[in-house]
């Protein structure tokens, strides 16, 4: 069973991806805050790693970065309402490529879709 790691300030967009995903068989952790989850990250548990962008404290791509220090192998992508956040740092850092960018809203079908297809790239 894939396990994914989602991280949302927004306590709806949570238990909805979460509900969403594990009615397909899909096994999620879920945080609300960029630090817990950070503290409570395990290298080598996670098939993916979900992040929004536009969180207190610390922002998708900070916390992107901060896992990437202790974790090389995991995929991530980014989950995110906000598309020029997408073009700003796609056309800053060529390392995200638009691929790995969710855009909210999605339906339940488009997003395990989506998971599927970034989990197998």
């Amino acid at each position: 069973m894939a396990k994914i790691l989602f991280v949302d300030d927004e306590k709806d967009v949570t238990l909805a991806f979460k509900i969403a995903l594990e009615s397909k068989r899909l096994q999620v952790d879920s945080y609300n805050d960029s630090f817990q989850a950070l503290s409570n990250y395990t290298p080598g548990v996670y098939d993916l790693v979900v992040l929004d962008i536009r969180m207190p404290n610390m922002d998708g791509f900070a916390l992107y970065q901060e896992i990437r220090k202790i974790d090389r192998k995991v995929k991530i992508c980014f989950f995110t309402a906000a598309e020029m956040d997408l073009e700003r740092k796609y056309r800053e850092d060529y390392r995200f490529y638009k691929d790995l960018f969710l855009l909210k809203p999605i339906s339940n079908e488009d997003l395990l879709k989506q998971i599927t297809k970034i989990m197998n790239y």
